[in-house]
Formats: structure tokens, C-alpha cells, sequence
């Protein structure tokens, strides 16, 4: 007989140890945490508990994944207090920025809205965004996470007339002391945007592949702030909201 057929025999034959208890607790195995010889159920043992802590593992990682959604999903809860609670629509683009950076630790975001209705034309919210853009916000169909590779949609996380002291460049840094209309961040220095999360706002109430309004960008110095392997469900949440909310800014 092969081990294969040794082995199936045994499988098939599951009594066998019972009606052969000797030979059972005879039986010696090479340990592989040393080079004495074990027993069959030494080994056994020995694998249980290998088995046991890599579950212990497992369930600890589940529980830390587990606070940590408790931790967003509580943050999304206060800052879809503050957006719900925003009355005046012209502060609304400003509140869902301030609300991220403030709840969610967030050191940079902006957003911009278009084809807005005639009220709001003139706000800073509205400025003139490029076809490009556009075009590029259509495209998301979820949102965007990954090094910054020089977005213009980047150049919104800057202040209007760029870095005080003129050495950085534009599309990837901020340095304001008091944010803009749109919604940068303040900032005494001026920092990178090494990573960033691109969201594009459409109708919530149409089909994914509805024409988009507005995109909010979101930026960090850290690389790994927001990168490809991310899990995007409350980027996804935080997007429809801000997309209903902002909703009231376009024509009726």
C-alpha cells in the first residue's frame, strides 16, 4: 500500500484507532518546534492550539475592525447632523467641507458645484471648473482614492492666490490662515497632497450614471491616507449625502 491508499483506508475506517488504542499511543511524530519525536495526540494537541491562535488573531482583527467602524459610523452620524442642520444654502458647501476636515480629521477638502441655479452663480462655491473636470467626474462611478498625480480638481484644496510665499506649487499644496469660500483648509504652513479622495456629486435620487453637479475632493500629506486598496462604503455614504444636500443649489 502507498500513504495515499494508507490514508484513505484511515479515513474511511475511523474506528480503527478505537479497536487499536495501542497502537495509537505508540505512534511518534517528528515535532516541528524541535527535534524530540511526539506522540500522535501531542501532535494533534499541538495543532489545536496553532489552530486556536490563529483564530485568537483572526477575532482580534475582527474586533478592531469592528471599533473602528463604530468610530466612522459615529462620525458620520455628527457631521450628517451639521450638513442637515446647515440652513442657509450658500453656507452649505462650507459646512460639509468644515465637517470632514473638523469630525473626520480630514487635513484638506473642497468641493465645487456647476450649472447651478442663477442665485448662486456668483458664489465661489460655482466657479468655473474645465470640461476636463467634468468629464473626469462623470467618469467615477465610485469614488476616487490614490496618490495625488497632479488632479486640477487639487488646485481647489489651495488658496485662491496660491502659497504666501510663492515657492510651492499650486496644485499640490495649501497655506491660508482663514479658508476660502469653497472650502480649503486653514493651514499656518504649507503642506503636500501626497494622497487624496476624489467624490463625484449627481442626483442621489437617479441611477449611478446620472449627469454629475459638482465633485469633493479630500487631500493628506500622508501617502497612505487614502490609497487604492481602500475600503470606500462610507466615502460612497458621505458622497450621497453631500449630493442631496447640495441638490437644493441646482435649478428646480
Amino acid at each position: 500500500m502507498n500513504d495515499r491508499e494508507v490514508a484513505e483506508y484511515l479515513l474511511a475506517n475511523p474506528e480503527f484507532f478505537v479497536e487499536h488504542a495501542e497502537t495509537l499511543a505508540t505512534i511518534r511524530l517528528a515535532n516541528p518546534h524541535g527535534k524530540a519525536a511526539v506522540s500522535l495526540q501531542e501532535r494533534q494537541m499541538e495543532m489545536l492550539r496553532d489552530k486556536n491562535k490563529h483564530l485568537e488573531r483572526r477575532l482580534a482583527e475582527l474586533l478592531r475592525y469592528g471599533h473602528e467602524n463604530d468610530s466612522i459610523a459615529s462620525k458620520f452620524h455628527r457631521w450628517t447632523i451639521r450638513v442637515m442642520a446647515e440652513r442657509d444654502p450658500y453656507a452649505l458647501p462650507r459646512t460639509i467641507a468644515g465637517g470632514l476636515r473638523d469630525i473626520f480629521d480630514v487635513p484638506q477638502a473642497a468641493l465645487r458645484v456647476w450649472d447651478v441655479a442663477e442665485p448662486y452663480a456668483q458664489a465661489d462655491f460655482a466657479r468655473h471648473v474645465s470640461e476636463e473636470v467634468r468629464i473626469f467626474a462623470g467618469s467615477l462611478s465610485t469614488p476616487y482614492c490614490g496618490a495625488n498625480t497632479g488632479f486640477e480638481a487639487a488646485q481647489w484644496l489651495a488658496p485662491a492666490t496660491g502659497a504666501s510665499n510663492g515657492a510651492a506649487n499650486p496644485a499640490t499644496s495649501v497655506a491660508t490662515s482663514t479658508a476660502d469660500d469653497h472650502g480649503a483648509a486653514p493651514s499656518d504652513t504649507v503642506h503636500t497632497t501626497e494622497s487624496i479622495a476624489l467624490l463625484a456629486l449627481r442626483d442621489p435620487e437617479r441611477a449611478e450614471d446620472a449627469p454629475t453637479f459638482g465633485l469633493l475632493v479630500m487631500g493628506s500629506a500622508d501617502p497612505r491616507r487614502f490609497h487604492e486598496g481602500m475600503a470606500t462604503d462610507f466615502l460612497t455614504q458621505i458622497g450621497a449625502l453631500a449630493s442631496a444636500a447640495l441638490s437644493r443649489l441646482l435649478p428646480r
